[in-house]
């Protein structure tokens, strides 16, 4: 996460502990949020800037959350943030949900295509055609109206233009911004939609009223004193569309845009063996970092999902008929339903009946009771292997019940399962990566946006990879030595 700082006229102390806190999905990038391509730890891109200019004239700091695109719009009307500056459209559909500022930005779209294409001039020429675009854009709805387009949704900006240069794409339509950052390159050729325009707002809650006009009069402000139009320029985005509704008649071409300069030959330089080493030594903090918080994510929620399952297990085998069935329908349920819906469910809905977890706690809760349905089915298989025999000496050595199941069967159950509890743990460590639809930035998190911003999907794939292996190497090999402790103790 980064907290970013702002300049400017120095608020008074209570204004100083207000933060303005945002969202965008940073794995979406450039030039709206990106990882620097120089500095991987810092959080830059236009919205950023404007982010900060937003909060600097409302008195405030500006904080920023990362979030899965797909959960910015939930994650704002749950409080986890209050406001939305990543790109999002003005559009019906949206604004029924939430409330937008006044536009801040105007794009059109533009069709990219490979230089050797020859059969597509213009929109209309998209039809019968694979295009790629973004998930849940406008471009995307453009592309459905036109009919008869195969489209091909993505999360990220950089995977479609990637696809097409394979072949598996005949173009690409994206904002204008986008392709003036992945298609710039001699082997691509852009064609602008300048009939197809879009405005891009600040999303707010439908409550937070007071909240909106401040941010509306924070942007007439920026927006009047130019900073607004330097922010563009300085990355090279300022346009017709945008000088057209400021009221700019005197549209400067963007030679100053040092900003789009410094990116692109950030990530088009070509790199000696020796400083592409280098480079990757200095991703390793950062994916450390997102390893981290996917270890103890995973060990929280397999200690969940252990202690669980052998209640459900012990209910199940041991339990009266009306609890048995129950348990029975949860555990079919869980393992019926997708993981990711789980998760949703959780941290978006759950609020909606009272029931508020922060992201951590919700991830832990999604995960633990997942794989609990997984080994409480584990747990049944080694109760369930047990001889009867042994049932049967237990009670005529006067054992009760209930000092069988803890003496007898339960110690040469858990010894059974080790080998499909360690190979749960493990599945579990790598299933963590979908918690970052609710906002918790874990280690594939991390790869996503790295790999989007260097457009490595191979070199830090394999870091991460490794990485994964390296997490989950000891527990298989604390399995094999507690399987052998517990043979040991058994003879």
């Amino acid at each position: 996460m980064l907290s970013l700082a702002l300049g400017g006229a120095v608020p008074s102390l209570a204004a100083q502990q207000q933060e303005l806190i945002w969202a965008a999905d940073s794995e979406g990038g450039a030039p709206y949020v990106m990882p620097d391509p120089r500095n991987p730890v810092v959080t830059v891109g236009f919205e950023v800037d404007i982010a900060k200019a937003l909060a600097a004239r409302m008195g405030r700091k500006a904080r920023f959350v990362q979030n899965q695109w797909d959960g910015l719009i939930p994650g704002l009307e749950r409080g986890e943030y209050d406001v939305v500056i990543n790109g999002l459209e003005i559009t019906p559909e949206r604004s029924q949900v939430v409330s937008f500022s006044i536009p801040y930005y105007y794009s059109t779209l533009t069709l990219t295509e490979r230089i050797d294409e020859t059969r597509i001039l213009k929109a209309e020429d998209l039809r019968g055609k694979t295009v790629g675009t973004l998930k849940a854009s406008f471009a995307e709805k453009y592309l459905e109206s036109l009919g008869q387009v195969t489209i091909r949704s993505y999360e990220g900006q950089a995977n479609p233009y990637m696809d097409m240069s394979l072949g598996r794409l005949d173009a690409v339509v994206m904002d204008t911004p986008i392709a003036l950052y992945y298609a710039y390159a001699p082997q691509y050729r852009n064609i602008e939609l300048t009939s197809v325009r879009m405005m891009f707002g600040v999303g707010i809650r439908k409550r937070d009223t007071a909240l909106l006009a401040e941010v509306n009069a924070a942007i007439e402000a920026i927006k009047k004193d130019g900073t607004l139009k330097r922010i563009y320029q300085d990355w090279g985005i300022y346009n017709g569309a945008t000088a057209q509704a400021f009221g700019d008649n005197d549209l400067i071409a963007n030679a100053e845009a040092h900003r789009h300069k410094d990116y692109t030959d950030a990530v088009s330089t070509r790199r000696t063996f020796s400083e592409q080493l280098e480079q990757y030594a200095s991703f390793i903090p950062l994916l450390l970092r997102g390893a981290l918080i996917t270890l103890e994510l995973s060990a929280v929620s397999m200690m969940l999902a252990i202690a669980f399952g052998l209640l459900l297990a012990l209910l199940r085998v041991f339990g009266p008929r009306l609890v048995g069935w129950p348990v029975v329908g949860f555990i079919e349920l869980i393992r019926g339903t997708p993981l990711l819906i789980q998760l949703f469910i959780i941290f978006y809905g759950l609020p909606t009946i009272g029931i508020r977890l922060s992201p951590f706690w919700a991830a832990v809760i999604g995960l633990g009771l997942n794989y609990a349905a997984y080994e409480a089915e584990n747990y049944r298989a080694g109760i369930q292997s047990i001889p009867k025999g042994q049932w049967d000496a237990a009670m005529a050595l006067g054992l009760t019940r209930i000092q069988t199941i803890q003496k007898i069967v339960l110690p040469q159950a858990v010894r059974l399962v080790i080998p499909p509890v360690t190979n749960d743990f493990i599945a579990l460590l790598k299933d963590s990566s979908l918690v970052s639809v609710i906002t918790m930035v874990e280690l594939t998190k991390v790869y996503g946006q790295l790999a989007s911003t260097y457009y490595d999907y191979i070199g830090i794939g394999l870091i991460t990879a490794a990485i994964y292996f390296l997490l989950g190497l000891p527990i298989a090999r604390l399995s094999r030595h507690l399987e052998a402790r517990l043979a040991y103790m058994k003879t």
